[in-house]
């Protein structure tokens, strides 16, 4: 291990298990039941995600890998000389690395996450193989402000690097709003590259959230593990089933996990019910066409400056300005 990855430390303002639960006991408690989606991401959901993005349905990593390895040059001489790099989301950091192999002098790269574990793996593997990019870990929920590592001498600018297509799973007034913080944090001048997955035949779209190895079964399921072992629920996790459909008025995949019976769950001193077929809202994943975003990104401070595509036009990677 070189020196630079022995000595990453993680600055760590993840959210409480008060918060967790104050907002798992908030969702549950709405007429349509919610959970938030943030939660996914424990150690073992980081690792479950990262076997979807194997599966021969979905589609969005493949596409995603095929935009960055064919453009990451473009982007890096986008960005400029002395930028600071901040990763919203940083997961494993298969695809920053092609963004990193092409920065001229980089004043750092900030990745960001709530996944603990997997943030620190990830911060020291990348400082490791590059060694001239200071690495500046941050264990937060990315959703919620948080103060920015400022590496010495000042970066020229900051630009945010948020991947995938994660800005699908806010719904539309949040999506704007979380440009806007983007837009606030990298200031005027500052860019962010961002994943944006396109509208497509909706049976293409269920398949890639319906996976025939039920990987993402288990990464909706493991949800409600995580919720018993850090809340002491009593969900039965064999009483729910994986649903993933596409709402064409909404243009978004909804996830959701329904009940197979009526039950009652415990949850901090309180029964919740579950009517058989009652469903658990946990996810939606929004699909936008060009226009659309580009709309919701200058309500939110940016300026579309360009637009990749794989070669199937299912995906876009796009680089935006604020103004």
């Amino acid at each position: 291990m070189s020196v630079a990855a022995a000595k990453i430390e993680v600055h760590d303002v993840a959210p409480e298990r008060e918060e967790f639960l104050g907002e798992v006991m908030e969702g549950l408690s709405r007429p349509q039941k919610t959970l938030p989606c943030k939660y996914f991401y424990d150690d073992r959901g980081a690792a479950l995600f990262e076997e979807i993005c194997t599966v021969e349905e979905y589609y969005l990593t493949d596409a995603d890998l095929e935009v960055m390895e064919a453009r990451a040059a473009e982007m890096g001489a986008l960005i400029g000389p002395n930028a600071l790099l901040v990763e919203y989301g940083s997961g494993s950091g298969r695809k920053t690395r092609y963004l990193l192999e092409h920065l001229e002098a980089p004043a750092g790269y900030v990745p960001v996450d709530i996944s603990r574990e997997q943030l620190e793996e990830t911060a020291r593997t990348l400082a490791g193989d590059f060694p001239h990019i200071r690495v500046l870990p941050v264990c937060t929920d990315y959703t919620t402000p948080f103060a920015l590592p400022r590496p010495k001498p000042a970066p020229a600018r900051s630009v945010a690097f948020f991947p995938g297509s994660t800005i699908g799973n806010f719904e539309a007034p949040a999506a704007e709003q979380f440009l806007r913080h983007i837009a606030q944090t990298c200031g005027s001048g500052g860019g962010l590259i961002i994943g944006v997955d396109l509208r497509k035949d909706p049976q293409v779209l269920e398949a890639a959230y319906n996976d025939a190895r039920g990987v993402t079964a288990a990464f909706n399921l493991n949800l409600l593990e995580r919720i018993n072992r850090e809340l002491g629920a009593d969900f039965d996790p064999g009483g729910f089933a994986h649903q993933a459909i596409f709402n064409d008025e909404m243009s978004r995949i909804e996830m959701h996990l329904r009940s197979l019976r009526d039950q009652h769950v415990r949850l901090a001193g309180k029964s919740i019910h579950f009517a058989a077929g009652e469903s658990i809202c946990t996810e939606y994943s929004y699909k936008y066409d060009l226009p659309r975003f580009a709309a919701m990104a200058g309500r939110a401070g940016f300026e579309v400056e360009q637009v990749w595509t794989d070669s199937a036009g299912r995906f876009s990677v796009q680089y935006l300005v604020a103004r």
